[in-house]
């Protein structure tokens, strides 16, 4: 097989990209720091039928996305994102779907001196193993420790590294020791194109009752400004015609006049004991209602199981 020369190489690159751009109406664009080759492959096969992943040099990215915003001017918003070890994975699928596959494919790591932690590392309490020499060695960490059957136990759990701390070479070497494999590596996830918009990952994790919750409560404030500056409007109308309504039961109750839904209220100011026994009525008659409910269902179960037929029949 002839190797193509590297001209060729870039122009079939400037194709593929631009194509996979017509193709699919939604990419994100992912950081693969620390990703090895035969992890690449596997999150290939994990996306295969599902998504296409295309990484490259940002300046063949970025040429490639210039030469095709007059057909799309809408890809200009990615170019400030493509810095950095970045690549794209392109997909027709759902986002969360997607990125729920490209999250769940990430292999543990051991710490390496230099690294910059992306979560906290907490060191458990534990019966190390380790020799009494060993002890200046958790000193100098400040990590808390005693002698415990000749071997030395840490008492309490610590907080080694935060995220964005720089692994030194003393944490490196404990974390090795403990055979503590603490970070975890794989597509980061920087930023989600979507039919010509960028937005950040975290949008993703909005659900349809986060919506309703947020709608709801700008309802409830419309409601109040409404009410306070007595303008009316759909949120405010309800509550008017309630209110409203609360007013007409109250003059009910202080003076003669009288109309049909007032009147229930007049018998019980009239005859307080009313409130009584009218609470537990009201409770028998949903616990009855309750019982009924039960009772039926349980008939209808019977009903099931022996499909209508007697023993004998």
């Amino acid at each position: 097989m002839v190797k193509e020369d590297k001209t060729t190489w870039k122009a079939n690159y400037f194709v593929k990209l631009v194509k996979l751009i017509d193709e699919y109406p939604r990419c994100f664009i992912v950081g693969v720091d620390n990703v090895g080759s035969k992890q690449m492959q596997q999150i290939r096969i994990a996306l295969r039928g599902q998504a296409e992943v295309l990484m490259g040099k940002n300046t063949m990215m970025r040429k490639a996305i210039r030469g095709h915003l007059e057909n799309n001017p809408a890809l200009e918003k990615i170019l400030p994102h493509i810095k950095g070890n970045v690549g794209f994975v392109f997909t027709k699928g759902d986002l969360t779907d997607i990125r729920t596959v490209i999250m769940d494919n990430k292999v543990a790591a051991p710490a390496r001196a230099g690294a910059i932690a992306p979560d906290p590392v907490t060191v458990p309490a534990q019966n190390t193993g380790m020799g009494p020499e060993k002890t200046s060695f958790f000193q100098a960490l400040n990590i808390p420790t005693k002698i415990s059957r000749g071997t030395i136990e840490i008492l309490n759990d610590m907080l080694l590294l935060k995220p964005g701390d720089k692994v030194g070479a003393s944490e490196a070497t404990l974390l090795n020791m403990l055979h503590i494999s603490p970070f975890t590596y794989g597509l980061m996830i920087h930023q989600v194109y979507d039919s010509g918009t960028i937005f950040e990952p975290a949008i993703l994790d909005i659900t349809d009752d986060d919506l309703r919750k947020r709608f709801l409560e700008g309802v409830v404030n419309l409601a109040c400004v409404s009410l306070a500056i007595g303008y009316p409007t759909v949120a405010s109308v309800p509550h008017v015609v309630i209110n409203g309504f609360k007013n007409l039961l109250a003059l009910a109750a202080a003076t003669e006049i009288s109309f049909k839904e007032a009147e229930t209220v007049k018998e019980f100011l009239k005859d307080p004991s009313k409130f009584a026994s009218a609470a537990p009525v009201a409770a028998a008659a949903v616990a009855e209602t309750k019982v009924e409910a039960k009772k039926a269902e349980s008939e209808s179960e019977e009903e099931d199981d022996d499909m209508g037929f007697g023993l004998f029949d």
